[in-house]
């Protein structure tokens, strides 16, 4: 019998939340959206939301990378390992595009062209050579992300360069995570990853929560993100149409 591989609840509880907060933010979005109760979702609390939802899910995506990669690296060679990160990243950016056709369906004006399905599955691919470093990603990482902000205050005539942040004017998505400068907040997770958690281990002292109820269903939430993440817009759709 295959033992299971050993989980960090802290990781878990942290990417639960961030779904919970992803799934409240879109019930208000949807609400906006149905015209049910008119929100201006950029103001208020909910720009507050929305932010640290990506940033908590590319941050933990760079230490899971970490995580991932501290466990099965003694015992795989050096192609099998960038193989499977390929894989598992073109899964994650193969159901972005699955994203992306629904969207174009659906709703058309605002469709999403490269939102955080998309980024995560190509982060997962290209981080590959950066996931032995800590100091050097910290740095590149930070890099990143000022280009990123930067490149946010400016529009460009073309759109071919749309995934790595290059805006064309008069561009307009329901959801958009860019490689720059999203990329760069992985990098920061693989820095966090290997400098909290080497081989695969805590650094630091943490009392353990996870049997409390509450931990336990948050933890939950976080074990099983991407399926959430795809299934709970549709549920929240199909509600909000049946008792509203």
């Amino acid at each position: 019998m295959t033992k299971k591989p050993f989980r960090l609840w802290e990781i878990d509880f942290l990417r639960g939340m961030a779904v919970v907060m992803m799934i409240v933010f879109h019930f208000f979005y949807d609400l906006n959206f149905f015209s049910i109760y008119e929100i201006d979702l950029h103001s208020g609390p909910f720009p507050l939301f929305l932010y640290p939802i990506g940033t908590t899910f590319l941050l933990l995506v760079g230490i899971s990378l970490s995580l991932s990669y501290s466990r099965i690296e003694d015992n795989e060679n050096r192609k099998q390992l960038q193989l499977k990160f390929i894989l598992r990243g073109s899964k994650i950016f193969g159901l972005g595009l699955l994203i992306t056709l629904v969207t174009w369906i659906y709703l058309q004006d605002g469709f999403v062209v490269f939102g955080i399905l998309h980024c995560i599955g190509l982060s997962i691919i290209i981080a590959y050579p950066f996931l032995q470093f800590k100091i050097r990603n910290l740095i590149i990482g930070v890099l990143l992300v000022s280009v990123g902000v930067y490149l946010k205050t400016l529009t460009f005539d073309f759109g071919w360069l749309l995934w790595l942040g290059f805006r064309p004017s008069q561009f307009y998505t329901v959801d958009y995570f860019p490689i720059l400068p999203w990329f760069g907040v992985v990098l920061i997770g693989i820095f966090v990853g290997n400098t909290l958690y080497p081989a695969h281990k805590r650094r630091f002292k943490l009392k353990d929560v996870s049997r409390i109820r509450f931990v336990k269903l948050i933890c939950f939430l976080g074990r099983h993100s991407l399926i959430i993440y795809c299934i709970h817009q549709p549920i929240i759709i199909v509600m909000l149409h049946v008792f509203l």
